[in-house]
């Protein structure tokens, strides 16, 4: 972890504490789960409830804290339709098992008449005992056919749910790599998307570059113009951030209102080029309060961007990158900075 990031989850980890002390929450997990999720602003509708109930005037109790810790965070969505999936997978297949060993038996059972019948036929048989022997055989071969009718329609129904279960997992798999708030990929999927980019930078021995990105003032224009608003500047930096990759790369929510993006197959003069293609999109893109149609003016963002080394760990990239973020910051926002201009300004520092 970088210092940059360790500061970061620092105060993060402050504004949670403050929150339990102003209510006298105590400090179990849960409740400090439930407030640090609520200072990084990952989970918009848990920080709409929250800001609503602080707009009421309501002061925060403990539970209240039980209640909002149960509803956004205790019960997983994704892992309750996952439970659900499994479950009709478990059901659906024991009822092909089912069917499968009473036609089993039966076809045991028919199987018997079968040889019974040979070994009556091989005795000799006269016209009655032939009748009644005939009979037998052909309503065991009905019930053979019945069964086996049942068998095909379970393995049928079975096809046709499991193509259903399979759409509901692939479905429940995509919304948990996405940010609920801005649709782009969330942090979970960028940290696998990033080990994978550098195991195949490696192996293939081609550049690969992380660009971080931060939205400049954004606590400021927040706590101006409010959270609704504070929401549309983050989906409006997502769409441009996601619109001006393509290929492989892969755009995420790294955090609150930074921003990443992985870009394999690209050395660090491309990477600088999409980072300040983006910068300029952000840039460009006037902000209107949706309620009132009210001009609240341009957002800008910081970019820092890193190449990837033969020695790169995810920890090593993100934090050289990072570094960079915060010399544009340092420098005046609204610009990109890469690891060879950071490291000339260093040296001439020196």
């Amino acid at each position: 972890m970088s210092e940059q990031e360790f500061k970061r989850a620092l105060g993060y980890a402050t504004s949670a504490l403050d929150l339990l002390k102003r209510g006298s929450i105590p400090p179990y997990p849960q409740f400090y789960e439930l407030l640090y999720t609520y200072a990084t602003g990952v989970n918009p509708a848990l920080n709409s409830r929250i800001n609503s109930i602080f707009r009421d005037g309501a002061a925060p109790t403990e539970d209240l804290a039980e209640k909002l810790y149960n509803e956004f965070l205790k019960s997983q969505d994704a892992n309750d339709r996952i439970s659900s999936v499994s479950q009709r997978m478990q059901d659906r297949i024991g009822a092909v098992n089912d069917a499968i060993d009473t036609a089993m038996a039966t076809a045991v059972s028919y199987s018997g008449s079968l040889q019974a019948a040979t070994g009556d036929l091989e005795g000799g048989l006269d016209a009655a005992k032939m009748r009644e022997m005939t009979i037998k055989l052909l309503r065991d071969t009905q019930r053979m056919q019945e069964t086996n009718r049942a068998l095909e329609g379970k393995l049928e129904a079975s096809r046709e749910d499991i193509a259903g279960l399979q759409r509901d997992l692939d479905e429940v798999r995509r919304e948990s790599m996405l940010d609920p708030l801005t649709k782009i990929f969330n942090r979970k999927c960028f940290d696998e998307g990033l080990a994978k980019a550098l195991r195949d930078a490696a192996h293939d021995g081609v550049p690969m570059c992380l660009m971080l990105v931060d939205i400049d003032h954004f606590k400021q224009f927040n706590d101006t113009y409010g959270h609704q608003t504070g929401d549309q500047v983050l989906r409006l930096v997502a769409m441009t951030l996601k619109s001006n990759i393509k290929g492989k790369d892969l755009a995420a929510r790294y955090g609150g209102e930074e921003f990443a993006a992985i870009l394999p197959q690209t050395d660090l003069e491309g990477a600088t080029i999409v980072a300040e293609n983006i910068r300029r999109a952000i840039q460009a893109k006037e902000l209107l309060k949706r309620s009132t149609s009210e001009k609240l003016g341009r957002i800008t963002a910081s970019f820092g961007v890193a190449m990837f080394t033969a020695s790169d760990t995810s920890s090593t990239i993100i934090e050289r990158a990072d570094r960079c973020l915060y010399a544009a910051k340092h420098a005046g926002r609204n610009r990109v900075i890469t690891e060879t201009e950071l490291a000339k300004s260093e040296t001439q520092a020196a």
